[in-house]
């Protein structure tokens, strides 16, 4: 099984009033609340925390893009995944990822991403989202009836960009270009592996079906509310034809480690509550465009996780739980020592059938020294447990395919 550490990039500076006095995290939030150089340490630290995950030992480092928000600092990954590229060494760099109905055009992406497989030797996951709505069409005002073609097209370009050896026109619905011949081209052949966040669509399951791409369930509210998509995934799977192999497949838990239970519950509260009172405080307005959810998808009553997070965010019935014990209760969050962790996450993998686990041990307002004690406990004595299941029965097809370690050019101070 492969472990990766996921950053959100959260602002971690939201008054304590925020959700009383504001309307959302997203699309609308109040500019004046945001400090550059406050910004200017987070990102630093972000980057730090980051490039130490993959010194530690963690297979794989993970970077995402939104917009017009203060719960992920990343309107473009493909920055931060630059500079990660070139000051790790054997870590895989999964960019997750452009959302490429928004680029235009495309090819653009096309050439971000060979930059980056380059850089870093080989090591490069191209992670291809739809995008938010909040993303898609509040921020950048894209037609939610429109968007999924975007997406196709876009992605058709990229990856025939990637693959054709000549320059060829491109004439689509939505873009035309005379000339198509992107330089520099992928290490990685015929291309990078190709990842696709999602949040419970249908259709993201059949394309991921359809193309052999890997499906990966970004859920904000951990392994007993995503039990019901990844059961719906792999039936899909069964339906068409797929075998259950478990690297088809990604998920994001949350995960706080300390010495003893009493201790993680200690550190981790206030950290946990600040992510779920605040940077997931979404107006429903938001998160339900018009045309966006098809009617496949509406008939199968199966919601997104940024739709369940506005309905949660609302409250009531099927509110969201915001206080520590009911977080930890209701699986959004799994706190405790190291092998208590461990035995949870072998049998969250094991029972949502899951390959690759991307961790968030750095959420809402949690500080670097926090954040580096629960990286590093995790990696020294819950990792190693982890590691080697699914190996004995399964091939990791979707995993970066780097440049031997003799051929691989390192940064000045990590030579030698």
């Amino acid at each position: 099984m492969k472990l990766l550490w996921f950053h959100l990039m959260p602002y971690t500076d939201l008054p304590d009033d925020f959700k009383q006095k504001h309307n959302s995290v997203w699309v609308d939030i109040d500019s004046r609340l945001f400090d550059p150089r406050k910004a200017h340490v987070l990102y630093n630290e972000f980057m730090d925390e980051l490039e130490h995950a993959a010194e530690v030992g963690f297979h794989g480092i993970c970077v995402n893009e939104h917009h017009s928000n203060a719960y992920g600092l990343m309107p473009s990954p493909n920055l931060i995944a630059a500079s990660l590229a070139r000051r790790t060494r054997d870590a895989a760099i999964v960019v997750m990822g452009n959302s490429l109905a928004l680029y235009n055009p495309p090819t653009r992406v096309a050439e971000e991403m060979a930059m980056i497989d380059c850089i870093s030797g080989g090591r490069l996951v191209a992670g291809f989202p739809v995008g938010t709505p909040m993303d898609t069409c509040y921020a950048y005002s894209q037609n939610p009836s429109q968007l999924r073609q975007r997406y196709h097209e876009a992605h058709d370009l990229i990856l025939r960009a990637w693959q054709d050896p000549d320059p060829f026109t491109w004439n689509g619905r939505f873009h035309k270009l005379r000339y198509v011949n992107v330089w520099p081209r992928p290490l990685q052949k015929p291309h990078p592996p190709v990842w696709i966040p999602g949040g419970g669509s249908i259709e993201t399951w059949r394309w991921c079906a359809e193309r052999d791409y890997v499906y990966s369930y970004l859920s904000y509210f951990g392994y007993k509310n995503g039990e019901a998509t990844m059961r719906g995934f792999w039936d899909e799977m069964k339906r068409l034809g797929k075998d259950p192999n478990p690297y088809r497949a990604g998920f994001l838990q949350f995960v706080g480690v300390a010495e003893t239970r009493e201790e993680a519950l200690a550190l981790y509260r206030e950290p946990a509550e600040y992510f779920y009172g605040r940077c997931l405080h979404l107006d429903p307005r938001y998160a339900l465009a018009p045309g966006y959810s098809s009617e496949a998808t509406q008939r199968a009553r199966v919601r997104s996780a940024v739709a369940d997070a506005a309905a949660r965010s609302g409250g009531g019935a099927s509110g969201q739980a915001t206080d520590f014990e009911a977080i930890v209760d209701q699986g959004y969050v799994i706190v405790g020592s190291p092998d208590e962790v461990a035995e949870k996450l072998r049998s969250v993998a094991s029972n949502l059938n899951v390959g690759h686990l991307m961790l968030l041990l750095q959420f809402g307002n949690m500080n670097r020294q926090l954040t580096q004690y629960n990286t590093e406990l995790f990696a020294k004595r819950v990792l190693p447990q982890l590691e080697h299941l699914f190996d004995d029965r399964w091939e990791d097809r979707w995993w970066p395919r780097p440049l031997p370690p003799a051929e691989t050019v390192q940064p000045r101070e990590l030579r030698g």
